[in-house]
């Protein structure tokens, strides 16, 4: 569906090649697209569930065995991403490889779940998490409008810091991209030095034991169910893999650089996860990481002191900031398509004459994500996130397998490594997770079906008004 004297960003009758809208310029380079996997991935995940991811399986090798298995699961999709980010070389991610897929409904819903759920909640999470660190605990707020179970309106130091972060990591974005890229690339940079370095330093230089990977906690033994919850948390540690899918549009060469960014991203990632859990491993018997929420600055405290570990904290806070950053880039690029295409309203799809940047498409998301901050209504979605980006991957891979069916000839500058069997192993764990989650939580599926079903309404009124538009256009 698309608007009488709007181009579309996506692909034209003659295939996957047509010549994409210019308002997006190619400059994106491999290095760039890999920190940006690497900056979506390494967020709070790594450095808050280890503990819990623990207690569920009860021994350290285990929670090694897990890690490294998610990271195989992430790296599964990233390789079946790449071929449709090679193919499909276009902005938006999922929401431009649905369309070509499933058609524009299932596509204009994978793009409705990122823009409430995908982008903007984690932005705001991540944002109070950099604030809460960053001020030393949450102190106690300012002003709080609404019930006290759940309010509405919360003022406080680490709201105020949160919402500014937002605020200022948005206006970079909106500068240019090359900023932007920059921004991001030294965050990231630090982020990765500081993890280094933890890692290093702790093996090394703390005061560890190795000893405690044979020790276990009593009754120690996973169940299925408890191995399942375990996957829920590592898969949202590894989310974020398929971060340069979003901003295809914007990649040089993107046949070759972006299914590499996607799986050379991944492969660092998992490396580090594998090595920081060892760290934590090496810091804390298994009694003392059962159900830690800190695990980063628990560890650093077992290996160097409570300086050290005070250290740790901020520099976990500021490493917070580049998930952000890396978010505030690639969420903007799907809005932006759906409203190149006709699906969304049409003023998101526009760019800055001269900055060439998606201003409106990010404003909208920093306008989310604020509110969400202010009214502490993320809690409640991240309650859904991990369930609701887990069947847009799903679909997604799943669409990878028709258009092998339905376009052949379509031009496949790079082709999944395993295929068929790389996409059905994501597909079927993808499942396994659903279904677990489904029945362990039946709350979350009521809210991601409300979330879908709120969609497909939105979509519908969009698609009348569009509609409406065309006619009276071509009355005139």
């Amino acid at each position: 569906m698309s608007v009488a004297g709007t181009s579309v960003a996506g692909t034209s009758a003659a295939g996957p090649g047509a010549a994409e809208p210019r308002e997006l310029r190619r400059e994106i380079g491999p290095g760039s697209a890999t920190v940006l996997v690497i900056a979506n991935m390494i967020g709070s995940g790594i450095f808050t569930t280890s503990g819990f991811i623990l207690a569920e399986l009860g021994s350290p090798q285990a929670l090694l065995l897990c890690w490294l298995l998610g990271g195989l699961f992430a790296l599964a999709g990233a390789l079946c991403y790449g071929e449709l980010g090679a193919m499909l070389p276009h902005a938006g991610g999922e929401y431009a490889y649905l369309r070509e897929a499933f058609g524009p409904l299932p596509a204009f819903l994978s793009g409705w779940v990122s823009l409430i759920v995908g982008f903007s909640a984690p932005i705001a999470a991540a944002a109070i998490a950099f604030a809460t660190y960053l001020l030393g605990g949450a102190g106690e707020p300012w002003l709080v409008l609404g019930p006290a179970a759940r309010p509405w309106l919360t003022l406080s130091a680490v709201t105020v810091l949160a919402c500014a972060a937002v605020v200022l990591l948005s206006l970079v974005h909106i500068h240019s991209l090359r900023l932007g890229q920059g921004v991001q690339n030294g965050l990231t940079a630090f982020k990765l030095g500081f993890i280094v370095v933890f890692i290093a330093a702790g093996l090394a230089l703390g005061r560890g034991d190795l000893g405690h990977l044979d020790l276990a906690l009593p009754d120690a033994g996973a169940s299925g169910g408890g191995f399942a919850v375990a996957l829920i948390f590592v898969s949202f540690a590894y989310s974020g893999w398929n971060a340069a899918a979003y901003v295809g549009a914007e990649i040089r060469r993107p046949g070759r650089n972006l299914p590499l960014a996607l799986i050379l991203g991944t492969l660092v990632v998992m490396l580090l996860y594998l090595l920081l859990n060892l760290v934590y491993v090496y810091a804390l018997p298994p009694a003392a990481m059962d159900g830690m929420l800190e695990i980063g600055t628990g560890a650093a405290t077992a290996l160097f002191g409570p300086g050290v570990g005070t250290l740790v904290g901020l520099a976990i806070a500021l490493g917070l900031l580049s998930v952000m950053s890396a978010m505030i880039m690639a969420g903007p690029r799907v809005y932006f398509a759906m409203a190149r295409d006709g699906v969304f309203f049409r003023r998101f799809g526009s760019v800055h004459a001269e900055r060439r940047t998606p201003v409106q498409a990010i404003v909208l998301q920093a306008l989310i994500a604020i509110g969400m901050i202010l009214g502490a209504a993320y809690d409640a979605l991240l309650i859904y996130i991990g369930f609701t980006l887990t069947l847009s991957s799903l679909l997604t891979v799943a669409g990878l397998l028709r258009l092998r069916r339905r376009q052949p000839g379509w031009a496949r500058p790079y082709r999944t490594f395993g295929y068929p069997l790389t996409p059905l192993l994501f597909i079927g764990g993808s499942l396994w997770i659903l279904l677990y989650t489904l029945a362990s939580r039946p709350v979350v599926g009521l809210y991601g079906l409300g979330t879908l079903l709120l969609g497909a309404i939105l979509y519908r009124l969009l698609q009348s008004i569009v509609n409406a538009k065309a006619s009276h256009y071509v009355l005139r």
